[in-house]
């Protein structure tokens, strides 16, 4: 029985190193170490990921791929290789990959966070450069921010006189959450660090 069990994981690995090889070429990607089963180059990182990156990109160049899990990753470690990539090709390499939970209901066709680049996401980002992000809107809410650290302080030196412990992870997520929703909506979306911590998990999950 384990002989069997061990025969049959070698043939998977086998077949999954064909795969991925034949899948390389069909996608002509860059090079870079080959990976295991189902960890990929997991283990080539190690406890320090960017002096093993830096390691490896001295064997397979400034630009790599690598297998992190099941997910494909093309690292870059060269300012020259990344300026090339940033701005002259940023047209073809700028789409990101959409999750399942965001395809649902449509919102990739929909979101500026998930669309592809096409001309109607540029218009979006146009609107929000020119509406939302521009100098005179920024300055308009100069207010509020200052309202919303305010409140963040607040909170921290309450829980200061009692004696319990902040999660400053969890309280500038609920502060800068808070202050996206008045700025578009003009409410609080969460009340508490507790609720925006809940928020933060499924914003995370959805990613």
């Amino acid at each position: 029985m384990l002989l069997l069990l061990i025969l049959l994981l070698l043939t998977c690995t086998t077949l999954y190193c064909l795969h991925y090889r034949n899948l390389r070429r069909s996608y002509k990607l860059p090079p870079g170490p080959s990976p295991l089963s189902i960890i990929g180059n997991l283990h080539e990182l190690g406890n320090n990921p960017h002096h093993s990156s830096a390691k490896l990109a001295k064997i397979h160049g400034p630009i790599m791929t690598l297998k992190l899990g099941q997910l494909t990753t093309i690292m870059i470690s060269s300012a020259e290789m990344a300026q090339m990539v940033l701005q002259t090709h940023d047209r073809f390499l700028s789409n990101r990959t959409v999750s399942e939970a965001a395809r649902v209901l449509g919102h990739h066709n929909h979101s500026i966070s998930f669309m592809p680049v096409t001309p109607l996401w540029r218009s979006l980002r146009r609107i929000c450069n020119d509406q939302l992000f521009a100098n005179k809107t920024i300055n308009a809410s100069q207010d509020l921010r200052r309202k919303k650290v305010q409140e963040l302080l607040r909170e921290i030196h309450q829980s200061s006189l009692i004696g319990e412990a902040v999660d400053i992870g969890e309280a500038a997520f609920k502060t800068t959450l808070n202050l996206l929703s008045n700025t578009i909506f003009s409410i609080d979306l969460v009340q508490s660090s507790g609720s925006a911590a809940g928020f933060k998990d499924l914003v995370a999950n959805i990613c």
